[in-house]
């Protein structure tokens, strides 16, 4: 059984780019400041034992100067060597100078001497390390030498303590950790920069793409970085493609509707024909039938204008006022709007943000469905909420059951659910509301039945 993933690591959060990004720089710049760390500590630890050497080596060359052989062949110390160091026990820095017969070494040693080498160059100063007195580690240089007439082999030292020297070297690499550190978090505000303004071409693909879902006309603009323009001229690609199968698919599909009225109409004609030579329940049942396939045919027409609305949304506007005045003025004609009365509470100056043919198509749908169920009054009102637009259609019929507007409000079709034409006109102005931009709702009316609320919110 695998555990769940974290998700509190936000370099692995929604799989962000930018994070992994950061992460790679913040490791990769963390492991180069580790090894410059570790080379300039080394580098630095050996310019400044290079140092020491050529200071010893030149102190060697005084000390080599002043030395003298005794009568007895014992080497002795002529001159006081100029650093003071020499002179104070355990300072850290001796000098000896042994031979054959005897040994002379610097009142730093006190009663210590120094340890002598199996061999010594006699042409050059050679360098070492070795174990010294006090329980120092020392470094040394070393050379052999022929002083006096007899030409008597001594050799010469010089050491320095190497606890000063690491001393230096754990103190350098303290001040150079500190400032390689404020380097890395400078250096990482640097990647963060680098990596939002590399990603900033990223931003426009996604506004872009934003826009083509709201507009499938849109398209993303090619003129990004090279390393981009590829991806959004196969999108665009994508796109045109897309809208061109779905223009055919909903031009087929508008087609196939229209081209079934025709028989429908037909068929129509023989159930009125067979009803009147008498085979009533034959044409009842033809009308059951030819109502389901009639209603089906109206709700796919109805979903390809809201498909056209959709793809050819743009900015326009329309007066609910004379939309409202135009429908009801022809509903009041029919034997259903005749035994009505129709309010129209709507601003002359109102003005809603939707085509005229679609929100004709709207109250169309919605105003034959309140004057069919109506007993008394249809009322079509209409407002500016502010943020909004609203517009609702009542009547005082006898509204519809909650099992009928929870139906609805999931997205099904009250034509399925057993309502009838009622239904499939609510199904038929929910697209089109939808494609435009609005809502639909439904609620019991003061009037006694059905409340239709579409609603429009502004951008």
């Amino acid at each position: 059984m695998q555990g769940k993933r974290s998700t509190n690591d936000p370099a692995l959060a929604s799989g962000s780019l930018r994070w992994r990004l950061l992460l790679g720089a913040a490791v990769a710049i963390f492991v180069a400041m580790a090894i410059a760390w570790g080379v300039m500590g080394l580098l630095f630890s050996r310019h400044a034992q290079r140092s020491i050497v050529t200071e010893l080596t030149r102190e060697g060359l005084e000390i080599v100067a002043g030395l003298q052989l005794a009568a007895d062949g014992t080497p002795r110390m002529e001159a006081q060597s100029s650093d003071p160091r020499f002179e104070r026990a355990r300072s850290g820095r001796y000098w000896q100078a042994t031979s054959a017969r005897g040994t002379v070494r610097s009142a730093s040693l006190w009663d210590e001497t120094l340890p002598l080498p199996r061999t010594a160059a006699a042409d050059r100063w050679t360098t070492g390390e070795a174990d010294g007195p006090f329980g120092q580690r020392l470094l040394l240089v070393e050379r052999s030498i022929l002083l006096g007439s007899q030409r008597t082999p001594v050799t010469v030292q010089v050491a320095q303590n190497l606890s000063d020297l690491k001393a230096a070297s754990a103190a350098f690499g303290r001040e150079l950790g500190m400032f390689l550190a404020i380097l890395w978090l400078a250096l990482l505000v640097a990647a963060w920069l680098q990596v939002k303004l590399g990603l900033k071409p990223l931003a426009r693909v996604h506004s872009a793409l934003a826009s083509l879902q709201q507009n499938p006309a849109a398209r993303i603009d090619a003129s990004l970085p090279r390393e981009i323009a590829p991806l959004a001229i196969a999108i665009n690609t994508l796109a045109d493609a897309r809208e061109r199968d779905l223009l055919r698919a909903k031009r087929r599909g508008a087609d196939l509707a229209h081209s079934l009225k025709t028989p429908l109409s037909a068929l129509r004609s023989i159930s009125h024909r067979a009803r009147e030579s008498g085979a009533t329940s034959v044409a009842d049942d033809l009308d059951r039938v030819l109502g389901s396939a009639s209603a089906a045919l109206e709700t796919e027409l109805a979903r390809s204008r809201a498909a056209a609305i959709r793809d050819n949304a743009r900015a326009r506007t329309c007066s609910p006022r004379q939309v409202s005045d135009r429908i009801v003025g022809v509903v009041e004609r029919t034997e259903l709007g005749a035994r009505l009365v129709f309010d129209v509470e709507i601003a002359d100056t109102l003005l809603f943000p939707i085509a005229e043919e679609d929100l004709m198509e709207i109250l169309g749908a919605l105003i034959e469905n309140a004057s069919r169920f109506a007993r008394r009054q249809v009322r079509v009102s209409a407002s500016d909420l502010g943020q909004a637009f609203q517009l609702q259609v009542e009547d005082d019929g006898p509204g519809l059951e909650i099992s009928a507007e929870e139906a609805l409000m999931r997205g099904g079709r009250l034509d399925e659910a057993g309502h009838g034409n009622h239904g499939l006109g609510l199904s038929i102005a929910k697209d089109i509301t939808e494609a435009s931009g609005g809502q639909l709702s439904l609620g019991r009316s003061e009037l006694g039945g059905l409340r239709v609320g579409l609603r429009w919110t502004k951008s």
